[in-house]
């Protein structure tokens, strides 16, 4: 009997086993690798013609492109934080960029519902490589604390403005990298220094180029999670300024352009061929793309992997940096760049690629947002029934697969920087507000000497929201600056005084 029993338990136990196995392997793999500051218009499969990226490019043609979705906002962290917990920028917790010295940023709060928890609930290991900016080291937002199991990267969006640090963070520990200790907000060139001397720029490049160094723990994560769903998630530190790229990038671009030297005074490092640099640093990213989906390919994921790939906001002003959006037509035909809620702020440019699931070589148009993605991807995961029922993101999954699917009823944003700006977006109607605080702290007593304008657009004629048409449309100028009241809920950590007054 005792041996019955016995054999009866190995058979339960077994069973059990080969059932998680099982389920294990059915759900997909997730992969989201995120640009920072690339523009809708910095991609071949988007329009780039000066830029190399093949890699995404095929990574399109495999997928879908989606040209009308937007990121969480303008800015970083507060963009970051839209994408992690499915809440658009009137309810997400962080609203803006802001630093906590000596390192991070104002982290979310311990007990913040993240995509990284509840897709960890589901038996998804889940790994982040790469830019957190959503709560610096020992605070409640940091990555340990908020659903990943490893992380490997910049704690602080700060110190990512280096492409070369002195540090960077392997889980809740800082590990040193072998480059000069220099600062990456340095405005100029030193006095008497030749612009055209690449010995003049030596002490701006490192021996450890972080992005190189961050991939090989991505890769490392990937083969030693084969055997498991995995969440890998990719914030690349690239495009952002300060510009830098190794010199085995930088040669294929020496040369092409006409590339005046930036010796500095518009913020960050100088650099003696900005353009060619520039464009060598997204190609560096899409060669990174490249490698993640070959290894994934050569495990035997492929069809069990789903592909996501977009930016966390649009394209740095030209100039700021040595930087030339206008050269390489950064935004596409998109008004405004970083900061901004015009287009080119945050309608950024996304692929997915799920192959057998998703229909190869497609565009999408349905307008969709960060926010989408939490429900999008723990419907993947099989997790439908753990969607929070207080975001306000909707799953796009029947889009992906090229299903029907109602429109989005309306697409909110609203930021309290750059002088302060509100905007949604309902079908074709977008109504924008700015200078809702302008420069200078508007305290409470001052918020209502600020009167509110509202501008409208019909994307569908004037993409790059040319015209504004609010003085022909006082009916739905009125219906949009409702439903732009409704959506604003106020935020003790990041006012909007001349917003909060009305609630």
């Amino acid at each position: 009997m005792n041996r019955f029993r016995w054999l009866t338990s190995l058979v339960l136990v077994l069973g059990f086993v080969t059932s998680v196995s099982a389920a294990d392997a059915i759900r997909p793999n997730i992969v989201f690798i995120l640009a920072d500051d690339l523009g809708y218009g910095e991609l071949g499969c988007f329009g780039q013609t000066k830029i190399k990226t093949p890699n995404l490019d095929k990574l399109a043609a495999e997928g879908t492109r989606l040209t009308q979705h937007y990121s969480g906002n303008a800015v970083c962290a507060p963009s970051r934080c839209v994408l992690m917990t499915g809440k658009h920028p009137g309810h997400a917790f962080i609203r803006n960029n802001r630093s906590t010295p000596p390192e991070g940023q104002y982290p979310i709060p311990a007990d913040t519902v993240t995509l990284p928890k509840l897709l960890g609930k589901h038996g998804y290991v889940c790994g982040g490589f790469g830019k957190w900016g959503l709560g610096g080291p020992g605070s409640a937002g940091e990555p340990l604390k908020q659903g990943m199991n490893r992380f490997f990267g910049f704690n602080c969006q700060g110190v990512a403005h280096n492409h070369y640090p002195t540090h960077l963070w392997d889980d809740d520990k800082q590990v040193r990298l072998n480059n000069l200790d220099f600062d990456a907000h340095q405005n100029k060139l030193a006095a008497g220094a030749n612009p055209n001397d690449p010995a003049s720029y030596a002490g701006f490049i490192g021996k450890e180029f972080a992005q190189d160094v961050i991939m090989e723990q991505a890769l490392r994560f990937v083969r030693d999670n084969k055997s498991r769903p995995f969440f890998l998630y990719v914030p690349s530190t690239i495009p952002h300024l300060a510009i830098q790229v190794p010199e085995d990038s930088l040669a294929e671009y020496a040369g092409k352009f006409d590339d005046p030297p930036y010796v500095g005074g518009k913020g960050y490092l100088p650099h003696r061929q900005p353009r060619a640099a520039y464009a060598a640093m997204i190609t560096r990213l899409d060669r990174d793309v490249g490698r993640i989906v070959s290894l994934v390919r050569e495990l035997g994921l492929e069809e069990n992997t789903l592909f996501v790939f977009s930016s966390d906001n649009g394209p740095a002003y030209d100039g700021i940096g040595g930087t030339d959006a206008d050269f390489f037509n950064s935004a596409g035909p998109l008004r405004g760049k970083k900061g901004s809620l015009y287009e080119g702020g945050f309608r950024v440019p996304t692929i997915a690629r799920w192959k057998g699931k998703i229909p190869a070589g497609t565009t999408r148009d349905r307008v969709s947002g960060f926010e989408d993605w939490l429900p999008t991807l723990l419907e993947v995961a099989g997790a439908k029934d753990s969607i929070p029922k207080d975001i306000d993101g909707l799953s796009l999954l029947p889009t992906l697969r090229g299903e029907s699917q109602t429109e989005r009823p309306f697409l909110y944003r609203e930021f309290p920087d750059y002088s302060g700006q509100q905007s949604v977006r309902v079908g074709d109607w977008k109504a924008v507000r700015q200078n809702l605080k302008p420069k200078g702290k508007v305290a409470d007593a001052d918020s209502a000497k600020v009167v509110l304008k509202t501008e409208l657009y019909n994307l569908k004629d004037d993409v790059a929201e040319t015209k504004n048409v609010a003085a022909e449309h006082p009916d739905l100028v009125a219906k949009l600056e409702r439903l732009m009241r409704d959506q604003h809920v106020p935020s003790a950590e990041f006012p909007l005084p001349v917003l909060d007054r009305a609630k």
